[in-house]
């Protein structure tokens, strides 16, 4: 081949790259592999089968920037299937990409699968996890971080570091017990322990034994760090606090917040918030780090405390003495209702775009469609243990649901999940939400559980304008926020209360609709939304099934073999890569 062929040979690729329909507007590329295994630890002193990524447990932090489209490789090298859900990337016109058993065929043991989204308008803090399996019990979780843009500035002044800290409650037995003793139609009973960043209590007094090796949080005085705080816990509400220093609010899921003090603040499961905390003690001696259990029976479940360390530059000694107190609100409900409300959205400051986020009136758009989802305690359907939104426990289908429209398979599914609870026996069933798109839909969530409970939406964040005890009623919208309420994706339930939502569906899809609470999720307390644009003939408002999508269920005879990272075609390495094989066709292109 002459120079003229060579260099005509290496226009083609580079037109080949070009036209593979994977640039997204020329935003950068962040490009991840991601390996589940088990491995063993003792995060609580007792050796355990647990899931680590990439060898850590937890997993890394992925950071991206603003914008970024994500390239994740998640190689499954454990014994059953896996799928990775990215709670509050909102996946624009993506559910493709969400990781749950509802838009995502599982990934069989020894096979990858990877995921590629664009974290469009996003900033904050957020985590990826198994969704499936009982697996978040054992682990496979980590954080995740987009950056904000350097054109686009703070509502603070940029802190002296970050740190990303883990917490949830655990337990010694396995995620395979745990789940079987479910089946069974047990209740999973009281945790082991509280892990922080993976790892169990400081010995704080007599009551934890020896041997247990605790998170340290290294910092220098004066200096203020953001510290990204995630309870990826199984179902425990967490109150976390940090021994003498003040924890500034500033950013719930992605969104800023009005800036205020707190020493401690209740963290659900599910839910991530950013705190700036300013090193402004003096260096006598190490502080205390703790996530204790909130909303139980405090004297049983004492031993149920995550301790970590604070640990200055020019620490003079070890942590010592009693832990700072948790909240001393007693049988007060509404101490825990106005935190929560507390929490307000930060009108002036810009998110992920110049414009200030509070800028989206919701307050004044008229609600189009009111949907209430009452969760009530586990019962029995059919001879098994379920959890119900009301009175349907749900199954998911054999084949996603997009993947089933896509092919036009008929009766995978149901749209006829009821809008309010229905004077019915519970019922097992595939019932979806048929929503409308665009429409402004007020949810109100009616926790009549014994537990607190979070609730979850994927695809979207909503606004948290209403919480209380007792019984929703039309008057309660009254004591609605309707200018400076927190958008997030993960909102607490009191039991024995209500929870209400705003939100505009305005990204099409399939997306779930869950508690977080993992034995109540595994139960079946979950349905999905799904969202078409009626109007969209040519898929400009959701991308196509992407061209790597597992087929499974009534699909599953379209299902090839796993073929190695060799044999994959130049297209498929394209779009696995952009960035990379455009870069070395044109060095090549120069070179020659």
């Amino acid at each position: 081949m002459g120079l003229f062929g060579l260099r005509f040979y290496c226009l083609v690729c580079i037109g080949l790259v070009l036209s593979s329909g994977v640039c997204y507007g020329g935003d950068p590329f962040a490009n991840f592999d991601l390996e589940f295994a088990y491995v063993t630890a003792s995060p609580l002193g007792v050796p355990q089968q647990v899931i680590a990524v990439n060898g850590k447990f937890p997993g890394p932090v992925l950071n991206v920037t603003t914008n970024y489209n994500v390239v994740v490789n998640v190689r499954n090298q454990l014994d059953e299937s896996l799928l990775v859900t990215w709670p509050g990337i909102e996946m624009r016109r993506s559910s493709w990409q969400d990781g749950v058993l509802g838009t995502n065929c599982p990934i069989p043991a020894k096979w990858n699968w990877t995921y590629q989204f664009q974290v469009k308008d996003q900033i904050g803090s957020y985590y990826y996890v198994p969704s499936i399996n009982f697996q978040r019990a054992a682990g496979g979780f980590g954080g995740f971080v987009i950056t904000n843009r350097k054109i686009i500035s703070l509502p603070f002044n940029t802190p002296d570091g970050d740190i990303v800290i883990t917490i949830g409650d655990w337990y010694t037995r396995s995620h395979k017990d745990l789940r079987d003793a479910l089946d069974d139609g047990k209740e999973l009973g009281m945790p082991d322990g509280v892990l922080i960043n993976g790892k169990g209590p400081f010995q704080y007094n007599s009551s934890v034994p020896d041997g247990i090796e605790h998170a340290t949080l290294n910092v220098d005085p004066g200096k203020t760090y953001r510290v990204r705080v995630v309870n990826v816990g199984v179902s425990t509400c967490l109150n976390f606090r940090i021994q003498n220093h003040n924890l500034l609010l500033a950013e719930a899921e992605g969104h800023y917040t009005s800036q205020q003090n707190y020493t401690s603040l209740d963290i659900h499961v599910g839910q991530s918030y950013s705190f700036l905390v300013t090193m402004d003690q003096n260096a006598s001696s190490d502080y205390y780090v703790v996530a204790s259990a909130r909303f139980v029976n405090q004297s049983e479940w004492q031993r149920v405390t995550g301790v970590a360390v604070l640990h200055y530059s020019n620490s003079k000694g070890k942590a010592s003495g009693p832990l700072p107190d948790p909240p001393s609100d007693g049988n007060d409900n509404s101490y825990a209702v106005n935190q929560a409300m507390s929490i307000r959205m930060n009108n002036s400051a810009s998110g992920a775009r110049p414009n200030p986020q509070g800028s989206f009136r919701y307050g004044s758009i008229n609600v189009t469609d009111v949907y209430t989802l009452r969760n009530i305690p586990p019962t029995t359907i059919d001879g098994k243990l379920r959890a119900t939104y009301n009175g349907i426990s749900f199954v998911n289908p054999n084949t996603p649901v997009r993947l089933a429209d896509n092919y036009k398979l008929k009766g995978s599914y149901k749209l006829d999940f009821p809008s309010k609870p229905l004077n019915r026996p519970p019922t097992m069933d595939r019932s979806l939400i048929n929503a409308t798109y665009k429409a402004f839909v007020e949810i109100v969530l009616e926790n009549n559980d014994t537990v607190v409970q979070s609730f979850h939406m994927d695809g979207y964040s909503f606004f948290v304008v209403g919480m209380a005890y007792g019984e929703w009623t039309e008057n309660s919208r009254g004591s609605y926020n309707r200018w400076d309420a927190i958008a997030r994706s993960t909102t607490q339930v009191f039991p024995g209360g209500w929870t209400a939502i705003l939100v505009y569906l305005d990204n099409v899809g399939a997306w779930n609709l869950r508690t977080v609470n993992l034995d109540r999720w595994y139960l079946g307390q979950e349905t999905y939304m799904r969202i078409v644009n009626p109007e969209d003939d040519g898929q400009k408002t959701e991308q196509p099934p992407p061209d790597n999508v597992f087929f499974c269920g009534d699909l599953a005879h379209f299902q090839k073999p796993q073929r190695s990272a060799a044999a994959l075609s130049i297209q498929e390495l394209t779009k696995l890569n952009f960035k990379l094989l455009l870069t070395l066709a044109a060095v090549v292109y120069m070179v020659i």
